[in-house]
């Protein structure tokens, strides 16, 4: 059901289609045929669509699924760089560079048979340990992988701990210019941004550099803290359920997130405080620009109100979310 605010959003007010649902599409697992690995240019879309339209996609889990008994060894079946399965490219019919998606994510449902969540110990991953960009000579830890049942009840830990469900899409973003960006990777494209806010009932805004936008997305979670600290949340294979528009001549950065309650802006460099610099800068930006505030004013006023979320702080870039609620933003 769409949501009231949904009128009052910036996809209403700005995007072609002005947030009207159009056309349903399906992407399943077998019209998807190969998955993709990166996000780049190069690749034939699998589908186009126009403004408005809804796009109902088959995800797989970030293992593309291998990892199916608690006795599994990552190191035996996983494939590494081939992580991250994407689906797409959807391409947007009329998007050109400098244009900005909308993409409206209205579900994540898990979808296989269960224990359909899965989370793990990778060696040399994750924020605790050494890894190949902080190394250290302390051996690995062992590796021990976890199956769990997810569904809209919640996520079964154990016995006596039941995490709620709360979905997103772990990777989502649109095609760069020119470069072939790992699936592995958050950028200004989007891409593995970990960030738990890019859930059912938020609009992401993602810049356009290619024809068409080529939006591409994958890795969706049923539940993640806050950083991903041991680089594995729980891993699902979903059916997400996406609305897209666009926005003509809105050149944005870096992605933004609007939600009934606040805008973010999406950063992701390493160290961990540029990733911070990138979004805070560009919220600083967006007031000055869209809601009237002199930059240094917003500045100020981010400084006593705004807000971080971490989304990830184990890929090969970190991602921060700095968002303000929308109250301040009022005239």
């Amino acid at each position: 059901m769409t949501e009231d605010w949904l009128k009052s959003s910036i996809m209403a007010k700005r995007a072609l289609a002005k947030g009207a649902t159009g056309t349903t599409h399906s992407l399943t697992i077998e019209q998807q045929g190969g998955f993709h690995y990166v996000y780049g240019p190069y690749a034939k879309p699998t589908l186009s669509i126009d403004p408005g339209g809804v796009v109902v996609v088959e995800t797989e889990d970030a293992f593309g699924g291998v990892l199916t008994s608690e006795s599994d060894s990552p190191t035996a079946k996983l494939n590494f760089p081939y992580l991250n399965p994407q689906c797409g490219p959807i391409a947007v019919k009329g998007a050109r560079k400098g244009d900005c998606l909308a993409v409206y994510i209205r579900d994540v449902e898990t979808r296989g048979a269960q224990p359909a969540g899965t989370t793990c110990i990778i060696p040399e991953f994750g924020g605790l340990v050494g890894t190949a960009s902080t190394a250290l000579l302390n051996p690995p830890l062992p590796e021990r992988v976890r199956k769990l049942h997810v569904d809209r009840n919640g996520v079964r830990w154990n016995d006596k701990i039941t995490l709620p469900y709360e979905p997103f899409i772990g990777t989502i973003g649109t095609s760069p210019e020119i470069e072939a960006i790992s699936s592995l990777q958050p950028d200004y494209h989007g891409g593995n941004m970990d960030l738990p806010d890019v859930a059912p009932g938020a609009i992401i805004y993602l810049p356009v550099h290619a024809e068409g936008a080529l939006l591409y997305l994958g890795d969706c979670h049923a539940a993640q803290g806050d950083g991903e600290l041991c680089g594995v949340a729980i891993e699902h294979p979903t059916v997400t359920t996406v609305q897209v528009d666009l926005i003509k001549g809105w050149t944005i950065a870096w992605p933004r997130l609007e939600t009934r309650d606040f805008i973010m802006t999406i950063g992701s460099a390493r160290p961990l405080e540029d990733a911070a610099r990138i979004a805070y800068r560009e919220l600083c930006r967006w007031m000055a620009a869209d809601y009237g505030f002199d930059e240094i004013d917003a500045y100020m006023l981010l400084t006593q109100a705004g807000r971080v979320r971490l989304g990830n702080m184990v890929d090969p870039k970190y991602t921060m979310g700095a968002s303000i609620l929308k109250n301040y933003l009022k005239a």
